[in-house]
């Protein structure tokens, strides 16, 4: 991370990290339920210095506030609302948005609804689409919505390989790393995890809707990666979106389940030429334009 930005929105307090602040591309990229912007340090690194990352916290996770009023903050329709106003901070017309699990159910939302749907220029979705399997969907639930106590740090290490395990990281260098950016202490000197626990209970409180609608509705590129061994995207689901689509950019990540890290060239080669087709420098706000063009 180059840069870190916090954005008041409300009572709430949303950190956005940044890598490569003065490059002439810029990218959004959204991670998933209970992870952090951080996921996409290597993203950033592989993408190189022509990509300005935004990378933000959703509320509720890593150095973003936790709302008091999760009902009404842990929402979709409250988590679009605060991506509008991250395009508005940094006088985004229109940007290509990358999108891990929930943050590319963010960004399809985005993307299919006026006026929001003029804002996304192209979208990368990580293992996500308009039919989740309901049963992984319930195991997240599950797990995400009860306070994890860790005694000491060796035991977060454990669980977090065990839960991540499809990530397909594999290294020890990678997996203490991905641990020491997902812990926090606790007041009694005990280990959790970064996020407040109430994100599950957007399982809850949103309201469902017809994402295969929204799906038929949405006009820019559209690019889908999938864990090859993805228990929360099956083929059948991607073969229905391809039919809706068909100009949909596919690509399987091999090794992985849900949800490739998108760490390594084979992930993210095929990204970059996506985004160089469809994604430019007109993202950047007019002054931001103007200084390229003179520095070039």
């Amino acid at each position: 991370m180059h840069a870190l930005e916090m954005i008041k929105i409300r009572e709430l307090e949303i950190a956005v990290r940044i890598w490569h602040p003065d490059a002439p591309n810029t990218l959004i990229a959204w991670h998933g339920l209970a992870r952090h912007g951080g996921d996409f340090a290597a993203l950033a690194r592989e993408l190189g210095p022509q990509w300005r990352i935004l990378a933000p916290d959703t509320p509720g996770r890593g150095l973003s506030s936790w709302s008091l009023h999760p009902a009404h903050d842990y929402l979709y329709s409250h988590y679009m609302r605060v991506a509008l106003a991250v395009l508005d901070h940094f006088q985004l017309e229109r940007v290509p948005w990358i999108g891990t699990s929930m943050g590319g159910l963010l960004g399809m939302l985005l993307a299919s609804e006026e006026p929001s749907a003029s804002r996304i220029q192209c979208l990368v979705l990580n293992d996500v689409g308009p039919e989740l399997d309901a049963q992984a969907l319930t195991r997240m639930a599950t797990y995400f919505s009860v306070v994890k106590r860790f005694n000491d740090f060796s035991e977060l290490l454990a669980e977090l390989k065990e839960q991540y395990r499809d990530f397909g990281i594999d290294t020890e260098a990678g997996w203490r790393r991905m641990a020491l950016e997902s812990a926090r202490r606790l007041p009694d000197g005990t280990w959790s995890y970064h996020y407040d626990p109430r994100i599950g209970e957007q399982f809850i409180h949103d309201t469902p809707r017809d994402i295969w609608a929204d799906w038929t509705r949405i006009q820019c590129p559209l690019m889908l990666i999938r864990g090859a061994h993805s228990p929360l995207l099956t083929t059948k689901s991607v073969a229905r979106m391809q039919e809706i689509q068909p100009s949909l950019v596919t690509l399987e990540a091999p090794g992985c389940g849900h949800a490739p890290m998108l760490d390594r060239p084979g992930q993210v080669k095929p990204i970059a030429t996506f985004l160089q087709a469809h994604g430019n420098a007109h993202s950047l706000p007019w002054w931001q334009r103007l200084k390229q063009r003179f520095v070039s």
